[in-house]
C-alpha cells in the first residue's frame, strides 16, 4: 500500500471512530439527564401497547393496512390505464 492510501484509509477510520464516539457519548448524556433515545421511546410505547390492547390488535391493524395497500394499488392502477 502506498502512504497515501494508508493516510486517506486511517483518515476514514479516525472520522468514522470520533462520529462513534460522539454518538455513544451522546446517548450517555441523554440517559444521565433521564431522558431517552426515540428508539427507545418506541420500543416502551410498543410494549404498552401490546399489554393494553394484546396481540389481536396487531393482527387487526396490519390487516386493515394490507387492505389499505391493496385499495392504492388497484387506484393506482386505474389512474395509469386511464392515461
Amino acid at each position: 500500500m502506498k502512504t497515501q492510501e494508508i493516510q486517506a484509509n486511517f483518515k476514514k477510520f479516525f472520522q468514522f471512530y470520533l462520529a462513534f464516539v460522539l454518538e455513544v457519548n451522546c446517548l450517555s448524556n441523554l440517559r444521565k439527564k433521564g431522558k431517552m433515545t426515540v428508539a427507545e421511546a418506541g420500543r416502551k410505547g410498543g410494549e404498552k401497547t401490546y399489554e393494553t390492547h394484546g396481540s389481536e390488535f396487531y393482527s387487526e391493524i396490519g390487516s386493515k393496512g394490507g387492505q389499505k395497500v391493496r385499495r392504492l394499488i388497484s387506484e393506482g392502477k386505474e389512474r395509469e390505464e386511464e392515461r
